[in-house]
């Protein structure tokens, strides 16, 4: 990241975007009345459509969840990105060149589109490929692992042809350079001329969260190949393989909406899991599980720091029962504490993985592998006693020792006390001895980060206030701690009449500011709100009647309305307005109207009021001033309902 990307930019990215057509990709609209689309909600499930768009208003609410936001928001939350890479990713689409506040500009910006451009090539290429016969061998593979034409379909899966530079030469046909296949990793520079990285093999790409091939990962099928048994695309700008997790843009969904992701070794695991129905399969690329794994995984399951941890989410690790899948487990569990989610492991009878799983057992094997996964601190435990002999004393106090610190890390208190009892009856010690080790062991160091300093800073960007400091590319803290804050939307406002007529002339201001000229609308927002809630996001307008009728006229009302109303501002924004037929200008004048009238009537009952209490005799000057008032106010009724 090159730094804080500027204000202004973020600003122009935004306006020069269509919602309609971001939300689009994900949701088919259909037109709810003027200005104003509807379908069913990407973030929970419906059968009535009850998330509305308005894209000359910038803003999508569903009245069903309460999900609502701008078109950073809506790709924050169905891509699970940061609010960086969501700006990042429209300026791309639009192809505006970003710049930051260190003074310098995303550089690349052009470039990376041009690599993700070539990886999206290769990858049709490759899966055209796959057909061929030359590509028997590939298929072969395939089918000894389960897997038919569909499920290669389905993953993309394709097959990289046994030549020098047969990809090369039919993407350099589309307008790629040579320096782009080299920077793309899609080829490497021979002694001559540059040769294909890939040659022989079967080939699966390696997408982001939004589904955009990053690189490659191919696995030997000829004896010919001298090389390595899995070739993974090398480091290039839109490549890094500890901050990816191959079937991440599959299992995504589904690791939002159940909360668990299952951590595989292997892209044929990923695909036999997802096959077998495990739709939350995911696996390294050719190196270890990591802490920027650890974040990418966070960040899509929504796994925030929550001190009661065991009714958050779970993270379900696969290892083989050999030597390497020990190391694994290892460190996996030394970053256990990363998690908020609880962390599980399942390990296969008779050492399969799950590809060979489903192949010898069956899907139900698979699923139930999963379903029978086991708490990574048991599984810990269980590794500790297996090495050590628990027929001694030496054995026995050497297995308190190795375990203890292991039960004192449990964050669950309840959880805790339960293991610690469990651990006296499988060393076969007393309780309370056991008790006092763990407590021992609880006051020595962590022997990790905890979950609130690892967990937050990793969970998305937010946008600063108002002329405060620029977009970072990581949390927002001012974000965070506004989100703890209770906020108000319409679904809490009363349904009497005054409050009605109130905040259908919010929503006709915000909505179609163009039907109410601003001197109207001045008008009516100096008029009595009785409805507290309403009645601040009048001021809001009020504050921001500088940009009345301008394309981010509902933005900056929500910006300077308080955090916990700026929900209802967008709400009010986007809900539909109870008119027939379009008529909206119509509507607009009526609801105006409206509003001022009973305000003129309210001031005409005070001057009644005023009237009668002053004698003419007493103070004749005051009762001619009210009398004149008086006149003044009916004149302006009548001129209001155009009597």
């Amino acid at each position: 990241m090159a730094g804080l990307i500027r204000r202004s930019d973020i600003d122009e990215v935004r306006s020069r975007t269509n919602l309609a057509d971001v939300v689009g990709d994900y949701v088919t609209l259909k037109s709810a009345g003027v200005g104003s689309m509807k379908g069913l909600c990407p973030f929970h499930d419906e059968r009535s459509p009850s998330f509305h768009v308005r894209p000359q208003v910038g803003f999508y609410h569903c009245f069903g969840c309460g999900e609502g936001g701008d078109v950073y928001t809506f790709l924050q939350k169905m891509d699970h990105v940061t609010f960086s890479e969501a700006v990042e990713r429209l300026a791309g689409r639009l192809g505006y060149e970003l710049h930051y506040e260190d003074g310098a500009k995303a550089a690349d910006q052009g470039n990376r589109s041009r690599l993700l451009a070539a990886n999206a090539a290769a990858e049709q290429f490759f899966r055209e490929q796959l057909g061929t016969a030359a590509a028997e061998p590939a298929r072969q593979f395939l089918g000894d692992r389960g897997f038919d034409s569909h499920a290669a379909e389905r993953f993309s899966v394709g097959f990289a042809p046994n030549s020098y530079d047969a990809m090369g030469e039919h993407l350099r046909g589309l307008g790629f350079t040579p320096e782009e296949l080299l920077a793309s990793g899609l080829q490497g520079q021979g002694d001559r001329k540059p040769y294909d990285r890939f040659r022989g093999r079967l080939v699966w790409p390696i997408k982001d969260v939004t589904g955009q091939t990053l690189g490659f990962g191919a696995r030997k099928l000829l004896e010919s190949d001298n090389g390595p048994k899995y070739l993974n695309t090398p480091e290039t700008p839109v490549y890094s393989k500890s901050k990816v997790l191959y079937g991440l843009d599959l299992a995504k969904r589904d690791i939002a909406r159940g909360k668990q992701v299952v951590v595989v070794e292997g892209s044929t695991d990923v695909m036999a899991c997802h096959l077998a129905g495990v739709t939350t399969a995911v696996a390294t690329c050719g190196t270890a599980f990591g802490a920027d794994h650890i974040t990418i995984i966070r960040r899509v399951m929504g796994d925030i720091d929550n001190r009661d941890s065991h009714q958050l989410g779970e993270v379900v690790f696969t290892f083989d029962p050999d030597e390497a899948g020990q190391k694994a487990a290892s460190r996996a569990f030394a970053d256990e504490q990363r998690f908020a989610a609880q962390t599980y492991v399942a390990v296969a009878p008779d050492g399969l993985d799950p590809c060979d799983l489903r192949l010898k057992r069956g899907d139900d094997a698979v699923r139930m592998l999963i379903q029978s996964r086991k708490p990574m601190y048991e599984f810990m435990v269980r590794r500790q006693l297996d090495a050590l002999d628990l027929e001694t004393v030496e054995g026995r106090v050497a297995a308190l020792r190795a375990t203890a610190p292991i039960v004192a890390g449990i964050r669950d208190e309840s959880l805790s006390i339960g293991y610690t009892r469990t651990l006296a009856g499988w060393i076969g010690m007393d309780p309370t001895e056991v008790a006092q080790a763990v407590r021992a062991a609880r006051r020595a160091p962590a022997r990790g980060p905890s979950t609130a300093s690892a967990g937050r800073g990793q969970q998305g960007g937010g946008e600063t206030a108002p002329g405060s400091a620029p977009i970072a590319a990581g949390d927002s803290a001012a974000a965070m701690a506004a989100e703890s804050v209770p906020t108000i939307g319409i679904a809490q406002l009363p349904t009497d009449p005054v409050t009605r007529l109130e905040r259908e002339l919010l929503m006709a201001l915000l909505q179609h500011p163009g039907e109410i000229p601003i001197e109207t609308a001045k008008r009516a927002l100096h008029t009595t709100f009785t409805q507290p809630a309403l009645a601040t996001v009048r001021d809001a307008v009020l504050a921001a009647l500088d940009a009345y009728a301008t394309p981010d006229w509902a933005r900056r009302v929500a910006e300077e309305a308080p955090p916990a109303f700026s929900p209802l501002v967008t709400q009010l924004a986007i809900a539909p307005l109870p008119m027939r037929d379009g008529r909206t200008a119509e509507y607009c004048a009526g609801v105006t109207t409206s509003l001022i009238d009973r305000d003129l009537l309210r001031r005409k009952t005070e001057l009644l009021g005023a009237l009668q209490r002053t004698d003419a005799a007493d103070d004749p000057e005051r009762h001619r001033a009210l009398q004149q008032q008086l006149v003044e106010v009916e004149a302006e009724r009548r001129k209001v309902r155009g009597d």
